[in-house]
C-alpha cells in the first residue's frame, strides 16, 4: 500500500499526515485488505476535519475572551467527491488488474471497456484542485435511489449513445510546472504490438530516484545494453551441441557480475566510511564550538563578577576615605560653631549644593520656578504676549558661519582636529594589519579529492583503413559469440544430471502420482501421531514443572526470609559496633577537654601571679618617682635661690650699663636675650608637658592601687595594723598629697 506524506501547518507547529483523505478512491496503487477496511476508510473520510472550516466573527475578531470567540466552526455540506465516483469496494482481483494496467501499460489487460489514453495522464488530479460545487449535496450512506425505467422508443427512431460518466479534458493553466507540480509530469504511452523500445527499460527510474541521470545511471544503462547484447549472442537451448558453450558463457558472466557486485559493495562501504568521518568531524566541531561558547560565557560571567566586586571595593574605599577626611578635620573632637559667612562664600557648601543622603529632596520648592501668568491662560493673552515681543524673536536672523582660517592662518582647534583624524586613521590601519596577521583559531587541513581518471576514448582509424577496422570488429564479435556458446555447452554438460532429474520429476505417470499421495498420507499420519505424543509428554512435563516450581518457591521464600533475618542481624551488629566506637570517641574527647581545662587553670594562676607582681613593681616605681621628684624640687628651689642672687648681681650690672649704653647695644642685648632665653625655655616647657602626659597614666594607676589597699585595710578589722604599716601609709598619703598640690600648682605657673 502506498503512503503519501502531506505537510500540514497547524498554528506554529508542523505535522505530517501519512495519507490523504480520499486516497482509497483516487490513488491507483492504494489497496485495502477487505471490505471492512474500505468501509472504515469511507467513514474516516466522512468524519475528517478537513470539511470543518473556521468562520470569523467580525464583531469579536480580535477578542481573546472565551464568551466572545473570534471565530465559529462550521461543517461544509458540499461533498468533495463528485457523485459519479464509485464508492463501492472493488475486489482484490479487479484492483490488481487496474493497478497492473495503470502501472505497466505494456501489459494487456482484458477488459470489457476501452479506456482512452490521452496526454492529460492518470495522475493529473494530483496537481490541480477541483472547484467546489455548491449545489452538490452529500447523500447519507443508507439512501439508495431506485433505478429509472427505460422509456419505450419507436422502432424507427435512432438509438442515442449513452453519455459517459467521466471524460478527459486538457486544460491550460497560468502556473509554471515548477510552481504547480511536485514531480515532472510523465504522459501515458502506447507501444506497437511486437516491439520492445529500449526506453521502456528505464521505466523504473523516477524523479529524484535516478532522474536526472548521472554517471551511475549511465553506467547502469551501458551494462544493461551489454547484457542484452550478450543474451543475443547466447546459443539457443534447443541446440544440444552448444549447451557446454552456453554453460561456460553463463558461468563467466556470473563471475563478472559477482566481481561487479563486490566492487559496488566496496564503493558503498567507502562512501559510508566517508559519511561517518564527516559526521564525526561535524560532531567534534560542534562539541568544540559548544566548549568555546561555554568558556566564553563563563569568562564573561567572571568578568562581570569581577567588575561588580571592584566597583564595590572602590565605593567602599571612597566612603572610607571620606570618613577619614572628616575625622582628621576634627581630631580633638571639639565642637565648632556654624560659620554662616563661610558657607555662603563657598559655592560648594551644603547651602548651595546639599547632599541627598542628608534627607533633602532635589525637587524642593520647584513650584517657585513655574511661570504663572494670566496671559498664558487665554488666547487673547497669548496674542498680546506675542505682540509685545520684538521682531528678532519671531523672525530670527541667521548669519553665515565664518571660516576657520583667518588670512591664511589655521586655528589651533582645526589643527588639532586634523591631527586627531590622522592618528585615528593610523590606529585603524594598525588594527587591521594585526587582525590580518592573526592566525586562525580552528585550523584544519582540507584534503583535496582524488582527481578522476580521464575518460577512455577510442581513437578514430586512419583514412583508408575503416573497412579493415570494421572487419576486425566483426571478427571479434564472432570469436566472443563462439566463446559464449562454448561456455553454455560446458554448463549444460556439467548440469546434465540435474536436467534429467527435473525432467523425470515433472513427467510422472498416474501410478507414480498415486504412490506419492499414499506416501504423503502416511507421512501426515505419522506426524499427527508424533504431535499427539509430544503433546502428552509436554503435559506431563508441565505438571512436573508446576509441582517442582511450588517446592522451589517455598524453598526460595524460606531462604529469602533467612537472608533478610541475617541481614538485619548483621545490621544490628554494625549498629552496636558504631555505638561502641562513638562512646570511645566521646570518652577521648571528654578526657581531652579535662586536660585542656586543667592546663587553662594553671595558665590563669600564672597570669594572676604575674599581674600581682606587676602591681608590686608599679608601686615600687611610683615610690621611686616620688622620691626623685622630691629631690628635683629641692634642687630646683636651691637653683632658684642662686638664680635670684645672680639676677640681683646682673641687675646691678645692667643698671650700671644702661646708664652708659647706646641704642645699638640695647638692641643687641635684646636679641641675645630672646635667642638665648625665651626659645630654650619654650622647648623645655614642651618637653616637660610631654613627660607629664606620659607619666600621668602611671600616676593614676598608683592612686587607684593605693586607695584600694587603704580601703581594704580599713574594712578588715580582724587584722590589726602594725606600726610600720601605719607609718608607711602616712608617708604614702603625704607623698600623694604633695604630688597633687604640685600638679595643681604647675598649670598655674604655666599660665603665669
Amino acid at each position: 500500500m502506498s503512503v503519501t506524506q502531506t505537510l500540514l501547518q497547524q498554528g506554529a507547529g508542523r505535522g505530517y499526515r501519512q495519507q490523504r483523505v480520499h486516497d482509497y478512491l483516487y490513488d491507483p496503487v492504494y489497496a485495502v485488505s477487505s471490505q471492512r477496511d474500505h468501509a472504515r476508510a469511507n467513514f474516516r473520510a466522512h468524519a475528517s476535519l478537513d470539511r470543518v472550516k473556521r468562520v470569523p466573527e467580525y464583531k469579536s475578531m480580535f477578542s481573546s475572551l472565551p464568551h466572545h470567540p473570534r471565530y465559529t466552526l462550521r461543517l461544509e455540506a458540499t461533498d468533495p467527491v463528485p457523485p459519479f465516483i464509485d464508492r463501492r469496494w472493488r475486489g482484490r482481483v479487479e484492483q490488481r488488474r487496474e493497478q497492473l494496467g495503470r502501472c505497466n501499460p505494456s501489459v494487456k489487460v482484458q477488459d470489457g471497456t476501452h479506456v482512452d489514453c490521452d496526454i492529460s495522464g492518470a495522475d493529473r488530479w494530483k496537481y490541480f484542485k477541483r472547484p467546489l460545487i455548491p449545489f452538490s449535496q452529500q447523500l447519507p450512506p443508507d439512501v439508495v435511489f431506485a433505478i429509472p425505467k427505460g422509456d419505450a422508443t419507436s422502432e424507427g427512431a435512432a438509438v442515442r449513445p449513452s453519455t459517459p460518466f467521466a471524460r478527459n479534458v486538457a486544460v491550460q493553466t497560468d502556473y509554471r510546472d515548477s510552481e504547480a507540480q511536485t514531480d515532472p509530469y510523465t504522459p501515458q504511452y502506447v507501444t506497437r504490438p511486437g516491439s520492445a523500445p529500449e526506453l521502456l527499460t528505464l521505466a523504473t527510474l523516477t524523479w529524484s530516484r535516478g532522474l536526472p541521470a548521472g554517471l551511475a545511471e549511465v553506467e547502469m544503462i551501458e551494462r544493461a545494453r551489454a547484457k542484452r547484447a550478450w543474451e543475443a549472442t547466447l546459443p539457443p537451448l534447443d541446440d544440444l551441441s552448444q549447451l557446454d558453450k552456453r554453460r561456460r558463457m553463463m558461468d563467466e558472466m556470473e563471475r563478472k557480475e559477482w566481481a561487479f557486485r563486490e566492487g559496488e559493495i566496496d564503493k558503498l562501504q567507502e562512501a559510508r566510511l566517508q559519511v561517518l568521518v564527516k559526521l564525526l568531524q561535524q560532531r567534534e566541531e560542534k562539541q568544540q564550538q559548544a566548549n568555546v561558547r561555554r568558556l566564553d560565557d563563563r569568562f564573561s560571567q567572571l568578568q562581570r563578577t569581577k567588575g561588580a566586586k571592584v566597583k564595590k571595593m572602590r565605593n567602599e574605599y571612597i566612603r572610607d576615605i571620606r570618613k577619614l577626611i572628616q575625622k582628621r578635620k576634627n581630631v580633638e573632637g571639639k565642637l565648632e560653631r556654624r560659620d554662616i559667612i563661610k558657607e555662603f562664600a563657598d559655592y560648594g557648601s551644603q547651602t548651595y549644593a546639599p547632599l541627598s543622603r542628608g534627607g533633602l529632596s532635589t525637587d524642593r520648592d520647584s513650584e517657585r520656578y513655574v511661570v504663572k501668568s494670566t496671559l498664558l491662560d487665554t488666547y487673547e493673552g497669548l496674542l498680546e504676549l506675542e505682540a509685545s515681543l520684538p521682531d528678532f524673536v519671531t523672525q530670527p536672523r541667521i548669519k553665515a558661519p565664518k571660516s576657520k582660517t583667518s588670512k591664511g592662518f589655521v586655528k589651533r582647534a582645526a589643527r588639532q582636529e586634523v591631527e586627531l583624524a590622522q592618528i585615528h586613521q593610523s590606529l585603524k590601519e594598525e588594527k587591521r594589519k594585526s587582525e590580518e596577521k592573526k592566525p586562525l583559531r580552528f585550523l584544519f587541513k582540507m584534503e583535496k579529492p582524488v582527481p578522476r581518471p580521464p575518460t577512455p576514448v577510442v581513437e578514430d582509424p586512419p583514412e583508408g583503413e575503416e573497412e579493415k577496422e570494421l572487419a576486425v570488429i566483426y571478427l571479434q564479435k564472432l570469436l566472443r559469440g563462439r566463446a559464449i556458446q562454448n561456455m553454455m555447452f560446458e554448463g549444460k554438460e556439467k548440469r546434465l544430471e540435474l536436467i534429467q532429474e527435473l525432467r523425470t520429476t515433472h513427467a510422472l505417470q498416474k501410478e507414480g502420482q498415486l504412490l506419492k499421495k499414499t506416501e504423503k498420507q502416511v507421512t501426515l499420519a505419522l506426524q499427527r501421531q508424533r504431535d499427539l505424543q509430544n503433546h502428552q509428554v509436554s503435559t506431563a512435563e508441565s505438571y512436573l514443572a508446576s509441582t517442582a516450581g511450588g517446592v522451589l518457591g517455598d524453598m526460595f521464600s524460606y531462604l529469602s526470609k533467612e537472608l533478610v533475618r541475617l541481614q538485619e542481624e548483621r545490621r544490628l551488629h554494625a549498629f552496636t559496633i558504631l555505638a561502641e566506637r562513638d562512646r570511645r570517641i566521646r570518652e577521648a574527647e571528654e578526657s581531652g577537654r579535662r586536660q585542656v581545662e586543667e592546663r587553662r587553670r594553671r595558665e590563669e594562676d600564672e597570669i594572676f601571679k604575674q599581674v600581682v607582681q606587676v602591681h608590686q613593681d608599679t608601686v615600687d616605681s611610683y615610690l621611686e618617682d616620688i622620691i626623685l621628684a622630691t629631690l628635683e624640687k629641692t634642687a630646683d628651689e636651691q637653683a632658684r635661690e642662686e638664680i635670684h642672687k645672680l639676677a640681683e648681681e646682673v641687675n646691678s650690672i645692667a643698671y650700671a650699663m644702661e646708664e652708659t649704653r647706646t641704642r645699638l647695644q640695647s638692641e643687641e642685648i635684646v636679641a641675645e636675650l630672646v635667642y638665648g632665653f625665651l626659645i630654650p625655655e619654650v622647648k623645655k616647657l614642651t618637653v616637660k608637658d610631654r613627660v607629664k602626659q606620659s607619666q600621668r597614666r602611671h600616676l593614676l594607676a598608683a592612686h587607684q592601687i593605693i586607695h584600694r589597699q587603704t580601703e581594704s585595710s580599713m574594712r578588715s578589722p580582724l587584722r590589726p595594723e602594725s606600726p610600720s604599716a601605719r607609718a608607711a601609709g602616712q608617708v604614702l598619703e603625704e607623698a600623694v598629697a604633695h604630688t597633687e598640690k604640685e600638679t595643681d600648682s604647675q598649670p598655674a605657673k604655666d599660665t603665669s
